[in-house]
C-alpha cells in the first residue's frame, strides 16, 4: 500500500468509529426516552451513505406512530434532539439519521417514486416543474431520484415552505 491509500484507509476506518460511537450515544439516549414514555421498542443501528442511521422499531406499531407524529412531525423534532445529545458527547455535530416503525423507510419508497414521476414528466413536456414544500430529508431523496433519471433538480424558497423545482435536460 502506497502512503495514500494508507491514510484514506485509516481515515475510513476512523470515521466508521466516529459513526458507530454516533449510534452507540444515540441510542443510549433514545433507550432512556423510551423508557421514560414508557414504550416498549428496540434500537437498531447501522452506518449508512457516510451517517449514523438508528431505527426504533417494536411490535406494537401503535406505541410508535406517537414518537412519529402526525407526518413525522414529532420523529423530526426527536432525531433533532437526538442529534443534540450526539453533539452534547462528541463536540462535532451529527447527520445522523431516526427512523421509527419505518416510517421514513416507507417515506423514502414513497419519494423515489415521486422524483421518478416528475423526472419522467418534465422529460415528457420540456419544462421545469415546482413540488410541493418538503422537509430536509424529502428533498433530499427526491433530488436523489431525480438525478437517478437523469435530470437536474434545486431547492428553492424558505423553510418551512422550501420546495424541488425538477429541471429539463
Amino acid at each position: 500500500m502506497t502512503e495514500g491509500t494508507t491514510t484514506a484507509a485509516a481515515e475510513s476506518g476512523d470515521t466508521l468509529t466516529r459513526l458507530e460511537q454516533e449510534g452507540e450515544i444515540a441510542a443510549d439516549y433514545l433507550e432512556g426516552l423510551l423508557d421514560i414514555a414508557d414504550l416498549d421498542g428496540d434500537i437498531d443501528m447501522d452506518v449508512e451513505a457516510d451517517r449514523a442511521s438508528v431505527s426504533i422499531v417494536s411490535d406494537s406499531a401503535r406505541d410508535l406512530q406517537k414518537l412519529v407524529g402526525r407526518d413525522g412531525e414529532v420523529l423530526e423534532a426527536l432525531q433533532e434532539l437526538t442529534r443534540l445529545a450526539v453533539h452534547r458527547e462528541t463536540g462535532d455535530r451529527s447527520r445522523l439519521m431516526l427512523d421509527i416503525g419505518g416510517f421514513r423507510a416507507k417515506k423514502r419508497e414513497e419519494l423515489t417514486t415521486l422524483g421518478v414521476k416528475a423526472a419522467e414528466d418534465v422529460k415528457t413536456s420540456g419544462e421545469p416543474l415546482k413540488l410541493d414544500p418538503m422537509t430536509p430529508f424529502e428533498r433530499k431523496v427526491v433530488h436523489d431520484a431525480v438525478a437517478a433519471a437523469g435530470l437536474r433538480s434545486e431547492s428553492e424558497g424558505e423553510e418551512p415552505q422550501r420546495f424541488v423545482v425538477v429541471l429539463p435536460a
